[in-house]
């Protein structure tokens, strides 16, 4: 699942601002996501080492949720074709 900075930020910002989600956003959210563009790095690290034909990535787009769950069914709806 992918979003971008200004997403995440704006979701962090809601959760933060709606009592019953509060619970979702802890101090550490904030910490890691001063960190994005390390993890960012180790991302596209980690897909470049480890896609595989037999096991690969799936970039999901997920700025907007309803694409994001589409995407995922269809994803795995289409492997599953592929292999039965």
């Amino acid at each position: 699942m992918s979003i971008d900075k200004d997403e995440q930020l704006e979701r962090f910002e809601a959760r933060q601002n709606t009592p019953e989600k509060q619970w979702k956003i802890t101090d550490e959210d904030w910490r890691n996501r001063e960190k994005w563009d390390a993890y960012e790095g180790a991302v596209n690290d980690m897909l470049q080492y480890t896609n595989t034909d037999f096991a690969p990535w799936n970039i999901v787009e997920s700025n907007c949720k309803l694409y994001a769950r589409t995407k995922t069914l269809s994803t795995v709806v289409d492997a599953i074709r592929k292999r039965v």
